[in-house]
């Protein structure tokens, strides 16, 4: 396993780039899913996205795992990384509300720090992670309010486990990603691959053939779901897991629900209040404060007789 490296600013830059077009995919999804159903969508996205990373990956030669080990830890990881939490996330959006869907996804960082504190050796627990980690869930708190704080545990209880299992998924797929010694680019590419056979069966399955009847405007969005969100976002995904650490990666997710009120405003016309530049704020000043390195205590002279 590679030792991590400092977050750099153009590593934050990355996880900002990657937060919004994961933040952009929840518009798609709205356009895309009354035609194609919710198993149908994940479905073709992942396959649209493994299509998209397959001639990278021809052109630079597979790497296969070499043992079974492997094979078992990348089947994993694609199951919790993609199949689960799409599945989990999906379902739990038909009956709770998205500032409670952000707000249970909010608690992924703090998850992914006390994660690879405990099962990595070079990505521990730090204050100025732990602070940094502080001020991303409260920029999360102010964007989706206290009705969203208040509407936890008061229903739908079996939606809500089900949107923080989806988190908790993408958590340990992170923490496994560090474990398979495949470059970024074709890892996500077995990954999608591997994905795309799980969902396209449970897709027949549930809904029996793919409607071939969509429109225009649902066509494009599901492109754009395979090319961007799924695709691309997922070689950045890995990338920088491998290269920063999953506990610094997974701070960047608070920007998703910042970013998608961003979009409303841009896309719908919503109005910009002062809260949301409070909360973009915070979780900026988190990912900053975070990638400071503790001051090493130096030691003291020995003492001469």
């Amino acid at each position: 396993m590679e030792r991590i490296e400092r977050a750099t600013l153009a590593d934050l830059v990355l996880i900002g780039l990657t937060a919004l077009i994961w933040a952009s995919a929840f518009t798609a999804i709205k356009v895309a899913v009354p035609e194609t159903g919710a198993y149908w969508l994940a479905a073709i996205r992942v396959l649209l996205g493994f299509l998209v990373l397959l001639p990278y990956a021809l052109w630079k030669g597979f790497i296969f795992p070499h043992d079974s080990r492997t094979w078992w830890l990348l089947i994993g990881m694609s199951l919790l990384n993609v199949v689960f939490p799409f599945l989990l996330i999906s379902w739990a959006e038909l009956s709770i509300d998205a500032g409670v869907t952000a707000l249970l996804m909010g608690t992924g960082p703090f998850f992914a720090l006390v994660g690879s504190h405990i099962f990595t050796d070079d990505d521990k627990l730090t204050a100025t992670k732990l602070i940094g980690v502080a001020f991303g869930f409260s920029g999360v708190l102010v964007i989706v309010g206290y009705d969203a704080l208040a509407g936890l545990g008061r229903s739908n209880l079996l939606a809500q486990l089900a949107c923080f299992l989806g988190s908790m998924c993408y958590v340990t797929a992170g923490l496994l990603i560090r474990r398979i010694d495949i470059p970024p680019g074709r890892l996500a590419c077995l990954a999608l691959g591997v994905s795309s056979i799980v969902l396209v069966a449970l897709a027949f399955v549930a809904d029996g053939a793919p409607s071939t009847d969509l429109s225009a405007t649902a066509a494009f969005a599901l492109v754009y779901l395979g090319l961007l969100p799924t695709g691309l976002a997922y070689i950045v995904r890995f990338y920088l897991i491998r290269k920063i650490g999953y506990s610094t990666f997974a701070m960047g997710l608070n920007l998703i629900p910042v970013f998608g009120v961003f979009l409303g405003i841009w896309l719908l016309g919503e109005p910009l209040s002062a809260r949301i530049i409070l909360a973009l704020a915070l979780v900026v000043c988190g990912l900053f404060v975070a990638r400071i390195e503790p001051r090493k205590r130096t030691p003291e002279p020995a003492a001469h007789d």
